[in-house]
């Protein structure tokens, strides 16, 4: 295998596209009421379009892995994104028992995106 790529429900794929580029990421594809491609660095998220979507509702979600989560938290929390309500932006980053340092975005889909880079092993 070479990669994966979470596909993800929205309601609006140009909204979507818009909110996806204030994160950083660039639109590789749009195909109008059907599908989404976005970008960063050799990350690719796909969105297809569902209009029906319930935002409070969406169980949908994928792990982003990063370099360095709190870096990415800091540039995240400069954007202004209210912490509570759909969209927003979660806590501070934290560490897991599970070795990761990880945050959370959700989108204005509801859409969960957990962000973690992973802690600097002892020793």
């Amino acid at each position: 295998m070479l990669g994966v790529a979470p596909i993800l429900p929205s309601r609006d794929l140009a909204e979507t596209a818009a909110f996806y580029t204030r994160l950083g990421f660039t639109q590789a594809g749009l195909w109008p009421d059907e599908y989404l491609i976005v970008m960063r660095g050799e990350v690719g998220v796909h969105f297809f379009h569902s209009p029906g979507l319930d935002p409070r509702r969406s169980i949908a979600g994928c792990y982003l892995y990063v370099e360095d989560a709190d870096a990415l938290y800091a540039e995240y929390q400069r954007l202004g994104l209210p912490g509570e309500g759909i969209p927003r932006l979660h806590a501070p980053p934290e560490d897991t028992d599970y070795g990761l340092r990880e945050f959370a975005v959700v989108d204005a889909d509801g859409n969960l995106l957990r962000i973690g880079s992973r802690l600097a092993k002892p020793g």
